[in-house]
C-alpha cells in the first residue's frame, strides 16, 4: 500500500491558521465577561457553569474518539494520570473565569500566560529536569512584572472591583494549568492518543465541574439566551478554532514558536477589552503585562535549549 503523502503548506497559510488561532484564543476572555454581564452574576457559582457548559461541548465533540479508547493496551497509571489533568482542567478554567469578575482583562490574561514558567518550576521540582540560566533568567524577569501588575491602579479603569483577589487567581489558575500540561504529558506517555486522552480528560473535567455545581447549588437552565450564546462561542472560537490550531501549527514550524505566539493572546484580549468594554488598563498594569510576557518568552526559549 503506497503511503501517503501529506503536502507541505505554504507559508502565507501556516501565517494565517497562526494569525487565526491567536485571535481566536484571545476572544475567551471577553465572552466570558460577555456572559457574566448578560448573566447579571458572577464569582465562583457562575464560573462553575460557565466552564462545566464550555467542557460539557468540548466532550460531545470529542465522542468519536471514544471507541478509540483501550484500556487493556495502556500503560500503569494512564488513565489516572489523565484523570488527575481533567480534574485540573476543570479547576484551571474556574479559577482563571472567576478572576475575570474582579481584575481587569489585561491583568488576567497576562497573569493566566505565565503557565510555561510553572511548568518549568513543576518539572524541576517534580521530574528534576535542569532549569537553564536563561529559564532562570526569564522566570526572574517574569517575577518583576507579576510585581508590577499587582501594584498596578485596580481602580474603574481597569475593569476590577477586587484586583488582588483577581490577579490570585489568574496566577492560581496558570498554576493549576500546568499540572494539567503535566498531567496529560504523563498519561499520553503511558499509551493514550491525544484523541482518547482529550476525550477522556475533558469528560473528566465536565463531570468534575457538574458535580460541583450540584453541590454550590448551581443550575445550568434559566439564563437569559445570550449568556448560552456566549459560551457556545467561546467553546468553538477558544476551544475548537484556536486549540485546534496550535495542535496543527506544532506538525509544521517549531513548537517552540507556537508558544511564543500564544503569548499574544493578552494583547489581542486587551485590545478587544477595550473596543468592547473600553477597559483600559492602568500604566503599571501595561509595564507590568509588557515585562512578565517578555520574562516568559525568554524562559520558554531557554527552556527549549535544553530539548536541542
Amino acid at each position: 500500500m503506497a503511503m501517503k503523502i501529506i503536502k507541505q503548506p505554504l507559508r502565507w497559510q501556516v501565517g494565517l491558521v497562526l494569525l487565526a488561532g491567536v485571535l481566536a484564543i484571545s476572544t475567551s476572555a471577553i465572552f466570558a465577561r460577555l456572559a457574566i454581564a448578560s448573566a447579571g452574576v458572577s464569582g465562583v457559582g457562575f464560573s462553575l457553569f460557565v466552564a462545566g457548559s464550555r467542557l460539557t461541548i468540548a466532550s460531545m465533540l470529542l465522542l468519536p474518539a471514544w471507541p478509540k479508547l483501550r484500556p487493556a493496551q495502556l500503560g500503569p497509571g494512564a488513565l489516572l494520570y489523565a484523570s488527575g489533568a481533567g480534574i485540573c482542567l476543570a479547576l484551571h478554567f474556574v479559577t482563571w473565569i472567576t478572576s475575570l469578575s474582579f481584575t481587569s482583562i489585561a491583568a488576567s490574561t497576562t497573569l493566566v500566560t505565565t503557565t510555561p514558567i510553572w511548568v518549568a518550576l513543576v518539572s524541576w521540582l517534580w521530574f528534576k529536569e535542569k532549569l537553564t540560566r536563561m529559564t532562570v533568567l526569564g522566570i526572574g524577569v517574569a517575577f518583576v512584572g507579576a510585581v508590577l501588575i499587582t501594584l498596578g491602579d485596580g481602580g474603574a479603569l481597569s475593569g476590577g472591583s477586587n484586583p488582588l483577589l483577581g490577579n490570585s487567581l489568574a496566577l492560581m489558575g496558570a498554576v493549576i494549568a500546568s499540572l494539567y500540561i503535566l498531567f496529560g504529558r504523563e498519561a499520553q506517555q503511558r499509551g493514550l492518543s491525544l484523541g482518547s486522552y482529550s476525550a477522556f480528560a475533558y469528560s473528566m473535567g465536565a463531570l468534575v465541574l457538574l458535580l460541583l455545581s450540584l453541590l454550590w447549588g448551581v443550575s445550568y437552565l434559566n439564563y437569559p439566551v445570550a449568556v448560552y450564546v456566549y459560551i457556545l462561542l467561546i467553546a468553538v472560537f477558544p476551544q475548537m478554532v484556536g486549540h485546534t490550531s496550535f495542535n496543527w501549527l506544532v506538525r509544521w514550524i517549531n513548537p517552540t514558536l507556537v508558544t511564543l505566539a500564544i503569548l499574544f493572546e493578552p494583547i489581542g484580549a486587551c485590545f478587544l477589552g477595550y473596543l468592547v468594554f473600553q477597559e483600559v488598563p492602568g500604566v503599571l498594569v501595561l509595564l507590568g503585562a509588557v515585562v512578565l510576557l517578555v520574562g516568559v518568552a525568554v524562559a520558554v526559549y531557554g527552556a527549549n535549549l535544553t530539548r536541542g
